[in-house]
């Protein structure tokens, strides 16, 4: 199977997501902020609507795929591989002792796959590995934790690991430690899943790359030109890095915009603030209508190029590079509150299944409306406890396949 992302706005055909699992309750108050959630969502409503989710793309004839099960099957498929994947994912969980380590490889290698890799998104506890003794002052401080893998609640949110770009990928090197085991998951999919290990898929960013980047802050505004926010996540070197990449390769890609946007919670990744919904027309953050610097960097040679600071309207930017009208629409209306409060919620941070259909969640009722006005067909679904993740369709998802427009 093949990458093939030229835009935002294609119509989708292949998207891969991940249910949540009991990662989600070995959430508590106590490691909240090292997990980076700031709630803990219930389960039980969180899967509902999350298949529901789910649903809406299968209804409208998308094919979706589970992270969890892809690796399963790209660890059935290459059985030979299990040894080093599992040393790696507990190299990358952090585990300072030896002592720890032997047991938790020993622990883990008498696991079928699909067992492997559930515990390891779910978090292994301290009691689920047997140890003889801990000799160490280093192996009793980490007693007094209750995991020594921490669980992966994030990786609901399958956009940021990679990046779909044109025919290929860039696996991101995550920003933080809480996050970056969730690369080796994709990397052994597109490495070792039968879909795609024999497609010779162009990887324009590896995991091991030094700058730190996440996928949230990547758009495909078109099949020459890449958005990407300087944010909290995302480092300007990876993006001069993935120029490089790109422009060597001779991609079709020949711009990217570097927008510089505020490093705070609430404008995370650039598509919390920014999202296309249509042909020229996007959801936006108020706070970034005014004036914007961007970074047009352009291609300049065989690989080379040079970078430009602008300092312009959203509105203007996207036009001079998409070359055609753009409508963009204010999350909440004119209203502050209402505005600020969506946003929260995930009003942004739209789903585009095809020119005109987006993927919302029902919360944004404001939002939501302003679009049907627009003449946009919105698909609604629940969300009460997925957006306590502070993400919303488009963060909880990673196209692999759209059709060209």
């Amino acid at each position: 199977m093949k990458v093939n992302v030229y835009s935002e706005i294609g119509k989708l055909k292949t998207v891969l997501l991940h249910r949540p699992g009991k990662e989600l309750e070995n959430l508590t108050p106590d490691i909240l902020e090292r997990l980076l959630f700031d709630d803990i969502p219930y389960l039980k409503v969180a899967q509902e609507e999350h298949d529901a989710f789910a649903k809406t793309l299968t209804d409208n004839d998308v094919e979706v795929l589970y992270i969890k099960d892809m690796v399963v099957e790209a660890l059935l498929n290459r059985p030979e591989v299990v040894p080093n994947f599992i040393n790696q994912f507990i190299e990358e969980s952090r585990v300072p002792s030896r002592t720890v380590k032997k047991a938790l490889y020993k622990y883990l290698k008498k696991l079928s796959p699909s067992e492997l890799v559930e515990k390891m998104i779910e978090g292994i506890r301290t009691f689920e590995v047997q140890i003889e003794q801990l000799t160490h002052i280093m192996d009793l401080l980490e007693d007094e934790y209750p995991f020594y893998t921490d669980p992966m609640p994030n990786i609901l949110f399958q956009r940021d690991p990679f990046s779909s770009i044109g025919d290929g990928v860039a696996i991101n090197n995550m920003m933080t430690d809480a996050r970056q085991r969730e690369t080796l998951l994709s990397e052994y999919m597109f490495k070792y899943h039968p879909r795609f290990e024999n497609e010779s898929i162009p990887y324009y960013k590896e995991r091991s790359t030094r700058y730190k980047s996440e996928g949230g802050d990547t758009l495909v505004l078109s099949e020459d030109t890449l958005a990407i926010g300087i944010s909290k996540r995302t480092d300007p070197r990876a993006i001069e890095a993935l120029a490089k990449e790109l422009f060597e390769a001779n991609t079709s890609f020949k711009t990217i915009l570097a927008f510089n946007i505020p490093k705070t919670r609430a404008f995370m990744h650039l598509d919390t603030v920014f999202t296309q919904v249509d042909y020229g027309t996007f959801t936006i953050h108020p706070g970034i209508m005014k004036e914007l610097t961007v970074f047009e960097v352009v291609k300049n040679g065989e690989g080379t190029f040079k970078v430009s600071k602008v300092v312009s309207t959203l509105e203007d930017i996207l036009e001079k590079h998409l070359k055609r009208p753009i409508k963009l629409i204010n999350i909440g209306g004119n209203d502050m509150i209402t505005s600020g409060r969506e946003q929260w919620n995930d009003g942004a941070n739209t789903l585009a299944i095809a020119p005109g259909v987006v993927i919302v969640y029902q919360r944004n009722h404001v939002t939501n409306e302003i679009l049907r006005k627009e003449g946009i067909t919105v698909l609604e679904i629940p969300s009460s406890e997925l957006s306590r993740g502070r993400g919303g369709p488009r963060c909880m998802s990673m196209p692999i396949f759209r059709e060209k427009i």
